[in-house]
């Protein structure tokens, strides 16, 4: 059970204060009675809300899937630049969701967040081996040998050793090169540093599928969507 006027405040209906007017003027029924006592214990998941005529429905947990653009940081804050949480609508920013993993502010592309942090924890962690899949494009010609020193796991500049990734040629030129590459960790500057260790520098970077979901062609760069409920039960599957 949890008081009504913070179940409404954290569906974004507005401050403790704010909603205590709301209940004021009568304009919230709980399970069909106005409501006298914004500080009544209902239960949330079972109880029917309706505010100025209107059903509301409560969610403990928000999942989103967004096209991150260019020069937008995978942050919930940040000092100087734009952070993919200020592409939000308020509506979705009141459940304080936060990025799976990150994508540098370069690089665009499928991003989920949530504030589910079980599940966070779970698309992250290199011990579940989660795909995360990039299409790249390269200023060099891209090798077999390339792929096979991928395959093997590249070392990069501060000594780590990558796990095994794919990497995949789609064209290759002496002037640049098109590519698929798969992993499933997520260090910083990863694929980048990746080519770099090969002598290669990545010149665009698009993250086009996170485990079992591809990115949505329909939304625009900066554009976004909350996932379907067959989505979320894809993400839960072992």
């Amino acid at each position: 059970m949890e008081r009504l006027d913070k179940v409404l405040s954290n569906l974004g209906y507005g401050t403790r204060k704010e909603i205590k007017q709301i209940v004021k003027k009568g304009l919230v029924e709980v399970d069909g009675i106005v409501v006298k006592d914004n500080g009544m214990q209902i239960d949330p998941e079972k109880s029917k809300i309706i505010i100025n005529g209107e059903e509301i429905y409560y969610r403990k947990y928000i999942y989103l899937l967004m096209n991150k653009p260019q020069g937008v940081v995978s942050a919930t804050f940040d000092n100087y630049d734009e952070t993919v949480i200020d592409l939000l609508y308020t509506e979705h920013q009141v459940f304080n969701p936060f990025p799976v993993g990150r994508l540098d502010k370069d690089t665009v592309g499928l991003l989920l967040l949530t504030n589910d942090g079980e599940l966070n924890h779970r698309l992250i962690s290199p011990k579940w081996h989660v795909d995360k899949v990039y299409f790249a494009k390269i200023n060099k010609k891209v090798t077999e040998k390339d792929v096979k020193a991928f395959e093997k796991g590249v070392i990069l500049d501060d000594g780590y050793k990558c796990r095994s990734a794919k990497l995949e040629i789609l064209e290759a030129d002496d002037c640049e090169s098109k590519v698929y590459v798969t992993i499933q960790e997520g260090k910083f500057h990863q694929v980048k540093r990746m080519f770099e260790s090969v002598d290669k520098k990545v010149t665009y970077l698009q993250r086009i599928k996170f485990g079992p979901l591809n990115l949505d062609e329909t939304l625009e760069e900066g554009e976004y969507r909350e996932l379907t409920e067959e989505e979320i039960a894809l993400l839960r599957q072992d």
